[in-house]
């Protein structure tokens, strides 16, 4: 059975928790890793090339948005998914216009 390698990125804790919590539900899912911010999660998209990217907008030294720039579309997961407390219509278009593929707003079960 092939694997959805999937990457957290959210700069709370609790909140990471607790997407990991849900995600181990589903026997496809495969967490490679978990990032407190956007430096992290830049890396880590880069050493474990995951499929899914659960992304929080509002990080500490880069937010979602400015990674998913910085990442570039030839090395974006095949699906990222943004998450936030603080949602806008504005910022999902401009997360969808940067490769996200859905914005979800937190909290979510």
């Amino acid at each position: 059975m092939k694997h959805i390698r999937t990457l957290i990125a959210d700069d709370e804790p609790a909140a990471r928790a607790r997407l990991a919590r849900l995600l181990a539900q589903d026997p496809e899912i495969e967490l490679v890793a978990e990032c407190r911010n956007g430096q992290e999660a830049v890396e880590a998209v880069g050493k474990h090339r995951p499929d899914l990217l659960f992304l929080d907008v509002q990080m500490p030294h880069m937010n979602g948005l400015e990674l998913l720039q910085r990442i570039g579309e030839q090395r974006l997961p095949v699906v990222t998914i943004i998450m936030t407390a603080f949602g806008t219509v504005e910022t999902a278009i401009e997360a969808m216009k940067r490769g996200a593929y859905d914005y979800i707003l937190k909290p979510f079960k």
